[in-house]
């Protein structure tokens, strides 16, 4: 066991007669300042009542009042990802706590450094179905870092300042404080800096010197190396080392949907994201490698196909700060516990040191991937129903918005196009539900990242299906300032739900129909909605209208804009590998790519 010490600042001297007196509610807002929080989303309920109180009275902190819970919880998201800063959400108990639970989850997943306070019901009526009572430490343990209970004042600025060391080092992810009402209307000495004891947590942050060595003499030795880029290395602010490896190697870069951005897209070693969307070039570059240097990266189902048919000639490197993820899904030949940034650093300057008197040549590795992005550039059919084609609106946002924007996306096909048809030259410009998947993250998360970074402009690229989960939250914007731009990329249904109808199940189509394009009555008219919200709101139909409205929408900065972008419902994401199979597709690339395939 020990103890630390967090070096933060110091409150006002205390008085001769001891420390400062508070309450536990007290202690929570002044705890926040002194750990350099400045904007916090919530929503107030009876539990959690005591400490909106005195936050009122705060002048370092921001709160934000969200329309729904949910949405407090994507914004500390969106917050956190786009700055890599904590993302603080606050919300009361029982329904209000488990309104959170699918931001928690989805944090949890992607790595999203938040904290997340709840009030509970007073101590003495836990356990007996109390009025709003939920057990949510429990509910949220098996998707949290760690999730305290406090039901002592004192307790309070210790297991906060413990909380945010625990969801901003190693691996991060949420943490969940939850804290009785009667902890929080007790008076106790506010006691600063705390004492934070946190036995058995000691995330590793530097490699073992041996196996950065190992590592370095396989990258050495291979003939078709690759580095395959995971959303740690953003997490871990390790973009330039990324750019300095791999122009020390030679090795072509893929970037999972998580980690776009964190390798330039315009980088002529940038082969595209891998995966069941990924282009030719880097899925093949994945699967027909000798050796892949993971960093920060999983082997998610979603990259990797069916996993026993992936990359079947290739030695892994394997690196993650979690060493739970290594060899979780592919044995690793040379495991690395670490820090993406500290790793990489030190993998640079071994690898130089071992191609010192022996260079490496990788020339036809080259000459074959070159080769398969001239014969699979990625592009798209056009429509054959007279409407807009998505991919051209979505690329169009990302050539007018430029690499300086910040890019949140739903989840389905708009997801998918936004990941490939925007390019990404900077890290924490592309946020998403990646693992999760949850509909409704987009506009709650856009508005967290505009918090974040006032100065970006700030996309919402949503489905109509996703937009109408969450966009409640414009109220919010408008009210807040928060000038927020929402593109509705609206084909009137489930979209990826209605592709796999289209592809697996012969075109029936259960309950993905929407009624919100231009052949229905409109259930909502989003122009209407976006008017009704207070924010300016703009149809468009036409490929002409398109580079007007989205320019129009960058200048407008006193409201939120919304544009209901109304697109083909029959345009399809391709490539696309089927769930469960092996990545092995050239063939099926040739059958299904627009490339090949004028009818996809």
């Amino acid at each position: 066991m020990s103890t630390e010490t967090f070096p933060v600042p110091s409150p006002a001297a205390p008085s001769p007669k001891g420390p400062e007196l508070l309450t536990g509610a007290q202690a929570v807002v002044r705890t926040l300042e002194l750990l350099g929080i400045t904007d916090v989303f919530g929503l107030p309920g009876g539990a959690i009542l005591p400490v909106y109180d005195p936050l009122m009275d705060s002048t370092k902190l921001r709160h934000i009042l969200v329309r729904h819970e949910q949405g407090a919880g994507h914004a500390a998201e969106g917050y956190a990802s786009s700055s890599n800063k904590l993302g603080v959400c606050i919300a009361t108990s029982g329904p209000g706590a488990t309104n959170l639970v699918t931001a928690i989850a989805d944090a949890h997943m992607d790595s999203v450094p938040m904290l997340a306070i709840t009030g509970q019901v007073f101590s003495t009526l836990m356990g007996t179905d109390a009025f709003q009572e939920a057990d949510i430490v429990g509910i949220t343990m098996p998707i949290t870092k760690h999730s305290f209970l406090v039901t002592d004042a004192n307790d309070i600025p210790s297991t906060i300042a413990a909380a945010m060391h625990i969801a901003t080092t190693g691996r991060p992810g949420p943490v969940l404080v939850d804290i009785t009402k009667d902890a929080q209307q007790d008076t106790v000495p506010f006691i600063w800096p705390p004492k934070v004891d946190l036995p058995g947590y000691r995330p590793v942050m530097k490699a073992h010197g041996k196996q950065i060595h190992a590592a370095a003499q396989l990258f050495a030795e291979a003939k078709k190396p690759v580095l395959y880029v995971g959303g740690g290395v953003i997490r871990s602010q390790a973009s330039e080392e990324l750019l300095a490896l791999a122009e020390t190697t030679g090795a072509p870069v893929v970037t999972t949907l998580m980690a776009r951005g964190a390798f330039p897209d315009s980088h002529p070693q940038h082969l595209g994201m891998p995966g069941m969307h990924g282009t030719v070039p880097a899925v093949l570059a994945l699967q027909e490698a000798d050796l892949l240097i993971s960093l920060g990266a999983r082997f998610d189902d979603r990259v990797t196909g069916k996993a026993s048919l992936f990359a079947p000639n290739a030695k892994v490197v394997h690196v993650d700060v979690d060493p739970a993820e290594i060899s979780k899904i592919r044995v690793a030949d040379v495991p690395i516990v670490g820090d993406a940034r500290d790793v990489i650093i030190d993998l640079t300057a071994a690898y130089a040191e071992a191609v010192r008197d022996a260079p490496a040549d990788i020339k036809d590795w080259w000459e074959y991937l070159d080769g398969l992005r001239t014969e699979f550039p990625l592009g798209y059919a056009p429509t054959t129903d007279g409407a807009l084609a998505p991919q051209y609106v979505i690329s169009r946002i990302g050539e007018l918005t430029g690499p300086e924007g910040v890019y949140a996306a739903g989840v389905g096909q708009h997801q998918m196009w936004a990941a490939q048809f925007i390019k990404y030259e900077r890290p924490n410009s592309w946020l998403n539900s990646g693992g999760a998947g949850t509909m409704g993250y987009a506009v709650p998360a856009a508005m967290g990242a505009k918090v974040a970074q006032p100065d970006r402009h700030v996309w919402a690229i949503d489905g109509d299906g996703c937009f109408q989960m969450t966009n409640q939250e414009l109220a919010t914007c408008t009210i807040n300032d928060i000038p927020i731009k929402v593109a509705v990329i609206n084909n009137s249904s489930l979209g990826m739900v209605r592709q796999w109808q289209t592809l697996f199940y012969e075109g029936r189509y259960s309950n993905t129909d929407l009624n919100t394009g231009a052949d229905t009555i409109r259930v909502p008219d989003f122009v209407k909605l976006a008017e009704a919200y207070g924010a300016l709101g703009i149809r468009v139909t036409k490929e002409e209208e398109v580079d007007a409205a989205i320019k129009l929408a960058l200048e407008t900065n006193d409201r939120p804009v919304v544009i209901d972008f109304v697109v083909s419902r029959d345009s399809m994401v391709w490539p696309m590998v089927p769930q469960g199979v092996s990545n092995n597709y050239v063939q099926y690339a040739r059958d299904h790519s627009p490339a090949f395939d004028e009818e996809a």
